[in-house]
């Protein structure tokens, strides 16, 4: 985005282009909610507001994985054969950021050689910024940005490094986790946690060689699912092989998909799950509104600063410190 303020006629222009299609309008309405520009937020909260009733429709597909696991070949092979089908599919990839520089690769786009192609695709890899989950702070405005620009599908790739996954749940309408095969004890390499989050487990690589270890895997996956708690008692999560080199099995992880949606939306899941995800967005950005003031004014920025201090020194318990900052903001 330009330096300057956008004013009301060219953000309603953005508006415009973004409804349109224009890709490249698409790419600067998502610059200008990535901003952290004062101006720029609260212009981007406008665009977004204005492009709500737009919205809502497409499916939104969150998939996570270790590294190594075949996420972005994944969603190249998966996108393909969306878009052969008549979807226009948007690809959120997040990468992970150096928590000591901040700077990130951005690499997830050249891997997606073939989406990166069609012009039915948008790819907009975006920096995680230390987010929770890897899930980039914007992503849910984004995924909103996109459906309004009229894709029917949105795959939000996660970093899939470790950390909590739970954000990607709450703005996703299913939780596709990606698995390897012969990676050693298959269910010691279950994270509970994230398998209990998952709506399907997908092992890759079944092909050649790894076709008997993925399906091995799989079968243990789908034993430790039975004693975890699924979801939604309208779903069980079911566990496929699948290979993105070669594209056997990706259909069928589409059809499972679809299947879920079917399933949440005739036992009434589906929208309690959208509105709860609503309310919980909600509550971040208002934490992130309370972060921003800790950081943008001067006088509280030097007062937590004494506080961290004394912490540090252990002339204060994190309890009262935490206290005192709240009280900075009344």
């Amino acid at each position: 985005m330009p330096a300057q303020a956008m004013n009301s006629d060219s953000a309603s222009r953005l508006a415009s282009d973004v409804r349109s299609g224009d890709r490249a309008a698409l790419a600067r309405a998502i610059t200008l909610i990535e901003s952290r520009r004062a101006d720029h937020q609260a212009q981007a909260r406008e665009l977004v507001q204005a492009l709500l009733p737009l919205t809502g429709k497409a499916v939104r597909v969150g998939i996570t994985g270790s590294p190594g696991v075949g996420k972005s070949t994944t969603v190249d092979a998966l996108g393909m054969a969306l878009i052969a089908k008549g979807h226009k599919v948007a690809v959120l990839a997040v990468d992970p950021s150096s928590a000591r520089t901040g700077g990130s690769i951005l690499g997830d786009k050249t891997r997606m050689a073939l989406l990166s192609a069609e012009d039915n695709a948008f790819i907009r890899p975006s920096p995680s910024s230390g987010t929770l989950g890897g899930v980039a702070a914007k992503t849910r405005e984004a995924m909103l940005l996109c459906e309004a620009a009229g894709f029917d599908v949105v795959l939000v790739e996660t970093v899939g490094i470790g950390q909590s996954e739970t954000a990607v749940c709450d703005m996703t309408d299913f939780f596709l986790a990606l698995m390897l095969p012969g990676a050693g004890d298959e269910l010691q390499g279950i994270k509970k946690g994230l398998v209990e989050l998952a709506d399907m487990i997908a092992v890759n690589k079944a092909d050649g060689d790894n076709l008997k270890r993925a399906k091995a895997a799989a079968a243990e996956y789908n034993a430790a699912l039975h004693i975890l708690a699924p979801r939604s008692e309208h779903w069980f999560p079911p566990v496929l092989t699948y290979s993105a080199l070669t594209g056997d099995g990706i259909n069928a992880l589409w059809e499972k998909i679809l299947a879920h949606r079917t399933a949440m939306i005739a036992s009434g899941d589906f929208e309690t799950r959208r509105r709860h995800q609503q309310v919980k967005w909600m509550w971040t950005i208002l934490e992130d509104r309370l972060h921003a003031r800790l950081r943008s004014d001067p006088a509280i920025r030097a007062k937590v600063k004494q506080t961290e201090a004394a912490v540090a020194n252990g002339r204060m318990t994190p309890a009262v410190a935490a206290e005192t900052i709240s009280a900075l903001l009344d």
